[in-house]
């Protein structure tokens, strides 16, 4: 979201900030042989960044090193090193642009080599393929390694002993080895002060994607929801920046509804508002500012989205709880959206279509990415019989250039956004 392509465009203070907080955490990263912090990596979905900060450790998110080098043109050859030295091509494209970053001396964005890891640690939250990751991880550094196991919500709900059973395994496991690992003894109220600024930051979070309901909708969920859901998924939940931040966003968008304002894009902002959909699946970074002209340039605004859901379904009520520490991480944990079944997926996204009065709904099929794509045409077929909103399929990848068609996604845009037409006319007619 930034003005490079129109000089007009001038920044918001929020984005000024978040540029500003993911600047300093790289460089607090790159900076730990001088500083003596020690290094833990995890994942987006169940990250426990507050717990993290309990023991003074800096957070690196291997999948947001992805998206980084992916949106800066250089994740393809750093995917083609990791095919060359054996990875699949059928291997989620985050792994292999991480393998490859490896491979290149480990840059972070500021230009300064990354640190080896001084512990891993996967809170298993759906996806299969963060195990294979960190195995491999855990093979090239050889550092300790947590793992903390999350019950696959298969029926549809937590229960008393999954519940339990997590809160066992981070006062047993979790919290004993990053008290080892970085020589900090744990304190419970400090966490439950980084908990209280989450639980302020999430509120404001939850309002800000829920500002998408006003017509016209004064953000875009998806290519501009990923921006907003940033510090709060990755490491700055429980932060006086993340409180700081969420304040002011939701003070610029307060202003934008006042103004009667669409979402501001990369261009400036949105004039029409013509189509109002609901996305499922993670957007592709490699052409993301491309792929994102797509849908502003036909009017369409992203209302509700299940990916910048991914790192936490705060708008279906969840919040941390300061006054139950280690009971909120479960939850939290629990009820990421890649720990949720596919008759729980349908739900939210058909409540989504309904709540937000969408078009439509459209399925971004991710080729690497099995934890989202299992299941999605089962899904589409679904919401289309329940809502009788026409609902379409493309196809693109994470950070693989390879597998992003310009002509192919426009060309299906184009169709579908002609469904939608019809659809309205075929409704008008019915009720003349």
């Amino acid at each position: 979201m930034s003005a490079k392509t129109n000089p007009e465009v001038i920044k918001e203070s929020s984005m000024v900030k978040q540029k500003g907080m993911i600047a300093g955490n790289y460089d607090r990263l790159t900076g730990t042989k001088e500083s003596g912090e020690k290094v833990v990596s995890t994942f987006v979905p169940g990250n426990l960044n507050e717990l993290i900060m309990c023991f003074d450790m800096v957070n690196n998110l291997p999948e947001t090193n992805a998206i980084q080098n992916g949106m800066r043109k250089q994740s393809g050859g750093m995917i083609m090193d990791a095919e060359k030295a054996g990875h699949s091509e059928d291997v989620c494209t985050y792994v292999k642009a991480d393998i490859g970053m490896m491979g290149r001396g480990n840059i972070a964005p500021n230009g300064k080599p990354m640190p080896a890891p001084d512990m891993l640690l996967l809170s298993y939250t759906g996806c299969f393929t963060f195990m294979k990751w960190f195995e491999l991880l855990r093979h090239e550094y050889k550092c300790p390694t947590v793992m903390l196991q999350i019950p696959y919500q298969g029926d549809g709900k937590i229960t008393k002993n999954m519940r339990d059973f997590v809160v066992k395994q981070l006062k047993e496991e979790v919290i004993p080895m990053f008290e080892q690992v970085s020589g900090v003894k744990f304190d419970i109220d400090r966490l439950r002060e980084y908990l209280k600024n989450s639980a302020k930051a999430e509120d404001n979070l939850v309002w800000v994607l829920e500002s998408a309901k006003n017509r016209p909708s004064p953000i875009d969920a998806y290519f501009g929801g990923v921006y907003y859901i940033g510090p709060m998924f990755t490491a700055f939940r429980g932060t006086t920046d993340a409180v700081e931040y969420y304040d002011l966003v939701r003070g610029e968008i307060e202003q934008r509804i006042r103004e009667g304002k669409g979402p501001i894009t990369p261009e400036g902002d949105m004039k029409e508002e013509k189509y109002r959909l609901v996305v499922e699946g993670p957007p592709n970074w490699t052409s993301f500012r491309e792929f994102w002209k797509l849908f502003y340039d036909e009017g369409a605004v992203v209302v509700a989205s299940s990916y910048t859901k991914v790192g936490g379904l705060y708008d279906q009520g969840f919040r941390h709880d300061p006054n139950d520490p280690l009971g909120t991480l479960a939850d939290y944990c629990l009820g990421c959206y890649t720990n949720n079944n596919l008759p729980q997926r349908v739900e939210l996204l058909e409540k989504y279509m309904n709540e937000y009065q969408a078009d439509g709904l459209l399925i971004n099929s991710i080729k690497s990415c099995n934890s989202f794509s299992a299941g999605q045409l089962l899904m589409m077929r679904e919401i289309e019989k329940r809502t009788g909103k026409p609902a379409a399929f493309i196809e693109t990848d994470l950070v693989d250039p390879r597998y992003f068609s310009h002509a192919n996604v426009k060309n299906r845009l184009e169709s579908y956004f002609q469904m939608v037409d019809q659809k309205r006319s075929g409704a008008s007619l019915a009720t003349a």
